[in-house]
């Protein structure tokens, strides 16, 4: 049978290694196109490009795959599966309806919640304790298609979305290969997802990395483990963004008295404390504008924050 991988992130090269490791006929792989990294704007190559490369396969990277020569370019590889795992576009019909034993996708969530593209940093921020792994068909509708098995993954308490990320690729692994004798065989009996039940998780925006002070200690801290190691979240300081990158778990209603919510109680060797809508947080990572991350003791012993500066 012949298989076309489609991915982008580190949550996909688990999947595409496990095909190639079982025996499976990967004829090519799609993936986005080299993006500006960092500071100097490097063109980096995705981490699925640099796993197929590393095994010896090609690679296509069509900037728009609706775009009738990708099709094109697609159609001469004549897959019999396309297995596709967070690509990040989506499949026109015209690749929908290319291999005659379907389009399947390994999705981060317990669908039909949390379709969309952030399904696992939206779950973290959303205060869920379980989240898993869909194997389904692809459809023409936002991840709407028929499930062909799902697997349960417990979200810890200190997870991140980087955390999370590997333990659901590694799942999402796991249950791509129990399935694959079937799908091999053809394609076998999935089950319609009940769209009455569905909930989105859209990609995040830069409002969705803003911490609101106003909301409680619990819902912060887990905006904050949701949003690393990718872009952090981030509150203002004298104008200009200062970002954070990891706090201690509340644990009670914690300090602060009638001092506004964004009030900094007090900086230490511990962490940053600030006041939040119902007690206090502690940030033990920050990054003030313009350097670079840093604990809380490092930040403690050059900060001009004195308690009562308001982070907003």
């Amino acid at each position: 049978m012949r298989i076309v991988f489609m991915g982008t992130p580190a949550f996909a090269v688990p999947s595409l290694r496990m095909l190639v490791e079982e025996g499976y006929e990967v004829v090519a792989v799609l993936t986005q196109p080299d993006r500006p990294q960092g500071r100097k704007k490097t063109l980096t190559p995705s981490p699925v490009k640099e796993a197929a490369l590393d095994l010896g396969l090609p690679v296509l990277q069509p900037e728009r795959l609706r775009r009738p020569e990708a099709v094109a370019e697609l159609a001469v590889y004549a897959p019999d599966l396309i297995v596709t795992a967070a690509y990040g576009q989506i499949l026109p019909k015209s690749v929908l309806d290319m291999p005659v034993n379907g389009c399947v996708n390994v999705h981060g969530s317990l669908l039909p919640k949390y379709r969309g593209g952030a399904p696992i940093q939206r779950s973290i921020i959303n205060g869920e304790t379980v989240t898993g792994v869909t194997l389904m068909y692809m459809a023409e509708g936002l991840d709407t298609g028929d499930m062909i098995s799902r697997v349960e993954v417990p979200i810890e308490e200190e997870d991140t979305s980087g955390t999370l990320f590997e333990k659901l690729s590694l799942a999402g692994r796991d249950l791509l290969k129990a399935e694959m004798p079937r799908l091999s065989a053809g394609k076998v009996e999935a089950e319609a997802q009940d769209d009455s039940e569905a909930t989105y998780a859209p990609n995040l925006s830069r409002e969705d990395e803003r911490i609101d002070w106003n909301a409680g200690s619990r819902e912060i801290y887990n905006r904050i483990r949701g949003l690393v190691p990718f872009s952090g979240a981030f509150t203002l300081w004298n104008g200009e963004t200062f970002k954070v990158w990891a706090a201690a778990k509340p644990s009670g209603a914690g300090t602060g008295g009638t001092a506004a919510p964004g009030t900094v109680l007090a900086v230490s060797e511990r962490g940053v404390e600030v006041k939040t809508g119902d007690g206090s947080l502690l940030l033990t990572a920050v990054q003030p504008a313009g350097k670079k991350a840093m604990n809380a003791a490092d930040f403690s012993r050059g900060a001009n924050m004195p308690p009562g500066t308001v982070l907003g």
